[in-house]
């Protein structure tokens, strides 16, 4: 009997072996792979909300890499739109910490004069057929930042309907477009106050990728 369980063990033991091996294999030979997509993904994303014809630098390597209390508690990467080297806009990675089922990570272009070029959602968890609308695919509620600006600090109408602001909450959920709009108010108020400091700095990232959702 213990001879038969020891042979069952190491019979286990060296199929666990072998399937981490062909996983780590797997991902060996996929990651390359994998990792273009991502980029392609994000490349298309940042084409979505600054137009190429705006800008003449390659964005997806003329990026900062940022650590702020300011815009987010984790590290955020700022894409840098210029033609013939003058600023045109900045794509700005950021976390909406309080999402309805955790963070919503998104990608918020600004121009150069404060206005809203674009917004996309890259990552969440939030609700199907509810908060899930943040997605462009299941709705354009995204698009309703496009060309918006923030007059000031105390802008009040950056806020959903609920709370008296100017963008939709969702039918049965406000939870996700509040955090969403206060992501994206934020970073516009990390940008306005600090984007001659980010196109004054030298590149130092190398295209970090996230899906788009």
């Amino acid at each position: 009997m213990r001879i038969s369980i020891e042979k069952n063990a190491k019979i286990l033991a060296l199929f666990a072996v072998i399937c981490t091996t062909v996983v780590g294999f797997v991902h060996f030979i996929t990651k390359d792979r994998i990792a273009l997509q991502e980029q392609q993904k994000l490349l298309t994303t940042l084409a979505s909300i600054i137009a190429p014809e705006r800008h003449n630098n390659d964005i997806y390597q003329d990026c900062i890499i940022i650590n702020s209390i300011e815009l987010s508690s984790t590290q955020q990467t700022a894409y840098l739109a210029r033609f013939t080297n003058e600023p045109v806009a900045a794509a700005i990675t950021t976390t909406a910490p309080d999402g309805y089922n955790g963070n919503i990570e998104l990608l918020v272009a600004i121009n150069i004069d404060g206005s809203i070029s674009g917004v996309r959602t890259l990552k969440h968890q939030e609700t199907p057929g509810l908060g899930d609308k943040i997605e462009l695919r299941k709705s354009p509620w995204t698009l309703s930042f496009t060309g918006r600006k923030l007059l000031d600090k105390n802008d009040s109408r950056w806020a959903v309907a609920k709370d008296g602001g100017m963008f939709d909450q969702f039918t049965g959920a406000t939870i996700t477009p509040r955090a969403v709009v206060k992501a994206v108010r934020k970073t516009t108020e990390y940008f306005n106050k600090h984007k001659a400091q980010l196109f004054s700095q030298a590149a130092n990232c190398r295209g970090e990728v996230q899906n788009e959702q």
